[in-house]
C-alpha cells in the first residue's frame, strides 16, 4: 500500500496531466459534432477490425457446420425448384425477361449477442456493399433480424431476440397473421402475438414470414409452434414458437433487398394521389 501511495506521489504531476487531458478530450468530442462524429467512426472501425479477427479464428473451427447447412440449403432449393419444374411444365416462360424482386447479398455473423435484452449482431458488410437500414437478415435455417445501422464496412442487426423487435409473420397452413415478438425468456422460443381466436392451430405447425411489409419476402422459414394459449381477453393465441435458427450459432447469413420497396413505401405514403 505505502509503496502505490510513493508511486502517486512521485508521478503526480504526470497522473494530474493525463486526468486533464483525458477531461478536455471528452469535452472536446461531446461539444463538436464534427469530433464525435469521428471519434464514434474510429471506434466502430476499431471495433470492427476486432471482431473480423476474432471471428476468422471461429470460423474456422466451424467450416464442418457451415457446409452441412450450405448442403441443407442447396437440397431445399433444388427441391423447390422441381417443384417449380412440375408446376409450370404447360408455361411457355422467357426466364430472361423475368426480373427479381428481391436481391440477396452474403455476409458473415462477426459478433452475436443472444442473453440480453436488445441484442444485437454484427455483420461483414456495411455501405460500401449496398446495405442499408431497414434490410431483412436471414440464414439457411431461417429470419435472423433486421438492419439498424450501417457504417462503411459493416452493419449491426437488431436480432429477433430482441424486444424492439416486431416481425409481420403467419401460420404456413392457415394464412392467419400476427406479430413476432420475444418474451426474453429462451434464445430458441419466440412468440407469435394476435394471431385470432378461431384460427385452427396444432402444435408443431410450421410458422412463416407474412410478407405484409417490404422487409421479408413471404414464405421465409421461421420455426414450429411448441405450445400456445389464449390472451388475457381470450380473443386471441399466443404461439410459442421454436426456432429453426440456431441464434446462439450464427455464420453465414444474407442480406435481403427489395427493388421495389421504395416505390410501395412512396405510394403509402400519397395514398389519395393515388387512382
Amino acid at each position: 500500500m505505502q509503496q502505490i501511495l510513493f508511486f502517486f506521489i512521485r508521478n503526480k504531476n504526470f497522473l494530474l496531466f493525463c486526468a486533464l487531458f483525458t477531461l478536455s478530450l471528452a469535452l472536446t468530442i461531446n461539444s463538436h459534432s464534427y469530433h464525435k462524429n469521428k471519434f464514434v467512426n474510429s471506434a466502430n472501425f476499431l471495433s470492427g477490425g476486432l471482431y473480423s479477427a476474432k471471428s476468422n479464428v471461429t470460423d474456422y473451427f466451424d467450416l464442418d457446420d457451415e457446409n452441412k447447412k450450405l448442403v441443407e440449403e442447396n437440397i431445399r432449393l433444388r427441391e423447390q425448384l422441381e417443384i417449380f419444374k412440375w408446376n409450370a411444365t404447360d408455361l411457355k416462360i422467357d426466364s430472361s425477361s423475368i426480373v427479381a424482386k428481391y436481391t440477396f447479398v452474403p455476409a458473415r455473423v462477426i459478433n452475436n449477442s443472444y442473453s440480453k435484452t436488445n441484442n444485437l449482431l454484427t455483420l461483414n458488410k456495411g455501405a460500401r456493399q449496398n446495405l442499408k437500414i431497414d434490410m431483412g437478415v436471414i440464414s439457411s435455417k431461417g429470419i435472423v433480424g433486421i438492419i439498424n445501422k450501417v457504417s462503411n464496412n459493416y452493419a449491426t442487426v437488431q436480432s429477433i431476440l430482441n424486444t424492439n423487435s416486431e416481425i409481420n409473420a403467419k401460420l404456413k397452413n392457415s394464412d392467419h397473421f400476427g406479430s413476432l415478438v420475444w418474451d426474453m425468456e429462451k434464445p430458441n422460443v419466440v412468440q407469435l402475438i394476435e394471431i385470432p381466436r378461431l384460427t385452427p392451430i396444432a402444435v408443431g405447425d410450421t410458422i412463416i414470414t407474412g410478407g405484409r411489409s417490404t422487409i421479408f419476402p413471404e414464405g421465409i422459414a421461421i420455426g414450429t409452434i411448441k405450445d400456445f394459449e389464449l390472451s388475457r381477453d381470450e380473443s386471441s393465441f399466443k404461439l410459442n414458437v421454436d426456432l429453426f435458427n440456431d441464434m446462439t450459432n450464427l455464420g453465414q447469413v444474407y442480406v435481403i433487398e427489395n427493388k421495389e420497396k421504395e416505390e410501395i413505401k412512396a405510394l403509402e405514403l400519397n395514398p389519395d394521389d393515388a387512382e
